[in-house]
């Protein structure tokens, strides 16, 4: 377990000693004696959060609107920088998945979250079971040993995407979002309109907002790197500075600058040390060629 300090933020982490066998599946532990208001930054995956510890976190979605305990939150949480986590002695096992096996996993599509949902009322009694297992385990590797074993089995159960859903979705990760949407139809031999709707209700958000949330979440990473906003906006497919201070503003409610000391992002490095595009966001099982299938 290493700790993460930046700024008022002190985190301790830890990380799983090998990759998971789930393609698209990444896990981190936290434990966060104090948890002020942390902007979640809009990321490209979909999150669960399975919380064990003495506190609870609290997710503060808008006003008046809260989730607590463990969560499911959809691709993009946090748009418009109106989502904030606190809390006290937290303790987490925060998973990212592929959207392209969420919902084989989750037994629901990201399409049916609206914004974060409790786990509890996507797998009931379930969840809080999770919890108290969680907490019987001695050790970070044995939770992530326990954490993979049990998403392992939901995914190999459950339905998967539609394999030209997939390629898309690859297509525009390892792109890095600078894929054309327009051609992706044409590719998998579909209609604009049967891709759109497929792509939306399995994954969770069209393909254009797809596009923007991976070039953003990319552009971002960079920005927190150190590198300046105008190199980021010309390597990442931004017109120009100010298209990409838009975005960020959109996404986050932030400019670049404040973006770039963001605690959320800043941890990946520890966290997720091996975070990709391909690592955690395509799934074999699903992402296999099919263009020109009609």
């Amino acid at each position: 377990m290493q700790t993460f300090m930046h700024g008022a933020a002190v985190w301790d982490v830890a990380c799983p000693q090998r990759p998971s066998r789930v393609a698209g599946l990444t896990m981190a532990g936290f434990r966060v004696r104090e948890l002020d208001a942390l902007r979640m930054v809009p990321h490209p995956a979909v999150t669960l959060l399975l919380e064990f510890g003495a506190g609870s976190p609290v997710l503060e979605c808008a006003p008046g609107r809260q989730q607590r305990g463990s969560i499911v939150a959809g691709p993009g949480l946090g748009s418009g920088g109106a989502v904030r986590a606190r809390g006290e002695s937290v303790e987490c096992v925060q998973v990212r998945l592929s959207p392209v096996i969420a919902r084989a996993i989750l037994g629901a599509s990201p399409a049916d979250f609206d914004g974060a949902v409790s786990l509890g009322d996507l797998w009931g009694r379930e969840a809080s079971r999770i919890r108290e297992q969680l907490g019987d385990v001695l050790s970070w590797q044995e939770r992530f040993a326990f954490t993979e074993a049990l998403l392992a089995r939901r995914h190999e159960a459950g339905p998967p995407v539609d394999p030209e859903v997939a390629w898309a979705w690859h297509q525009i990760v390892v792109s890095r979002g600078l894929t054309r949407v327009d051609g992706l139809a044409s590719e998998v031999g579909w209609s604009r309109k049967r891709l759109w709707s497929r792509f939306r209700s399995q994954l969770g958000l069209p393909p254009k907002r797809a596009v923007k949330l991976v070039r953003f979440d990319h552009a971002a990473h960079r920005l927190v790197a150190g590198e300046g906003a105008a190199k980021v906006a010309a390597d990442t497919g931004y017109a120009d500075q100010s298209h990409l201070h838009r975005d960020v503003m959109a996404f986050t409610g932030a400019t670049p600058a404040t973006v770039a000391g963001e605690p959320f992002l800043a941890v990946d490095d520890i966290a997720w040390p091996s975070r990709g595009t391909t690592a955690f966001f395509t799934s074999s099982r699903n992402s296999g060629s099919v263009a020109g299938r009609r």
